[in-house]
């Protein structure tokens, strides 16, 4: 018998780590951009499990692939060769032109063996990151995640030096001959929907070419068109050494990569990195279904399309509370004058799914599958509140 929403927010307060804020509602199906709690009661998602299930809830291509490859096999470890990895490991190639892959289940993960081959490609052990910068929260990523309230109880970390966020100076400045790398989001996600300055990225990229430092783009949040291009480096021309992904790449299914230049991913030989559960049949099946719905229904192209319309919508809100919209494709930061938690609470109660980045900055990071209407109706409701 299916257990109603006390029953289950019961056992949660009883087995489960209190780790995590959670909103009032139990989810129960889900479908494009549509979920439905355990009382029936719809909302439209613009949260998207935090910009994972881009080409919607449960999409039929995905849900196929991943009953079919789990019918043939799940998983045998990567002591073996699959041929889901494979080919999913040339598809990733071909789209970021990078050389090869690593795989694992999330982007801390990936963070962490970014940060690993750094070191061990330049002998160096020192980071640069920037402020404000999210990139996970195991001890190597926590390292170079700026927040001081994720960092303070577990230090020490490794060590990293924060600069300003779209300040190319300041990583020249920063860089010593024990900096290994410079790992940057292309845009930064949970600092609010941060887009840097054009020449930013191309310039950084210069910086690290003239003093041999490694370029890490963290585009585990960017990734797979949720900026309007496939990866959000695009947008600035420039090719890192080591680039992450994760979140958007299976489907909805646990996924993550790490991908270097063949002369950096080199540096690692047998040992000294691995995943039990990294790239295994089931995922990878999962990913390339992914991957393919996106190509086939256009998503990198409809989510630059919906993200104006979104933007446009949004500023045409009260000027009294709106300060900013910042934005590519459906990846959108609508930065208040007032604190931003009451907004979504009334949203969630209204049918609408939000979540802050910040005290003041509501992101918008729906299924790129999401309807025009869906989109009307968001916009309707906050509009109302």
């Amino acid at each position: 018998m299916a257990l109603n929403y006390d029953e289950i927010v019961g056992k949660f307060d009883k087995y489960i780590f209190n780790t995590y804020t959670r909103q009032p509602v139990a989810i129960k199906k889900a479908c494009g951009a549509v979920v439905t709690d355990v009382n029936g009661k719809e909302y439209i998602d613009c949260v998207a499990g935090i910009a994972v299930n881009n080409v919607g809830h449960c999409h039929p291509a995905v849900v196929e692939a991943i009953k079919r490859q789990a019918e043939q096999l799940i998983h045998v470890s990567n002591l073996y060769y699959t041929e889901q990895q494979a080919l999913l490991a040339e598809q990733l190639v071909n789209l970021t032109e990078m050389d090869r892959v690593f795989f694992c289940n999330s982007g801390a993960e990936a963070v962490e063996g970014a940060l690993k081959l750094a070191r061990k490609a330049t002998g160096k052990k020192e980071f640069i990151a920037a402020e404000h910068a999210f990139h996970g929260r195991t001890r190597g990523a926590l390292s170079v995640t700026h927040k001081e309230k994720y960092r303070k109880p577990f230090e020490p970390l490794a060590p990293a030096v924060f600069v300003p966020y779209d300040d190319a100076d300041a990583i020249r400045e920063a860089i010593t001959e024990d900096t290994a790398g410079v790992i940057l989001e292309a845009i930064q996600g949970e600092a609010g929907v941060i887009i840097p300055s054009d020449g930013y990225m191309k310039e950084v990229r210069e910086i690290c070419d003239e003093t041999g430092t490694l370029l890490i783009v963290d585009e585990v949040q960017t990734g797979f068109g949720r900026t309007g291009k496939w990866f959000a480096r695009e947008h600035s021309g420039i090719k890192p050494d080591i680039m992450t992904l994760a979140k958007a790449m299976g489907g909805g299914f646990p996924m993550g990569a790490m991908l270097a230049r063949e002369d950096v991913a080199a540096n690692f030989g047998r040992g000294d990195h691995a995943s039990t559960f990294g790239g295994n049949a089931l995922s990878c099946a999962a990913a390339l279904a992914n991957i393919e719905v996106i190509k086939k229904e256009k998503l990198v192209a409809r989510s630059n399309e919906f993200g104006a319309y979104l933007m446009k919508k949004l500023k045409n809100l009260n000027k009294d509370y709106v300060k900013e919209i910042r934005g590519k494709g459906l990846m959108v930061g609508m930065e208040l004058s007032i604190k931003c938690e009451d907004i979504v609470g009334k949203a969630r109660e209204r049918g609408v799914l939000l979540n802050c980045t910040s005290d003041s900055t509501l992101r918008f990071v729906p299924p790129l599958s999401i309807t025009k209407e869906q989109l009307d109706r968001t916009v309707e409701v906050l509009d109302g509140i």
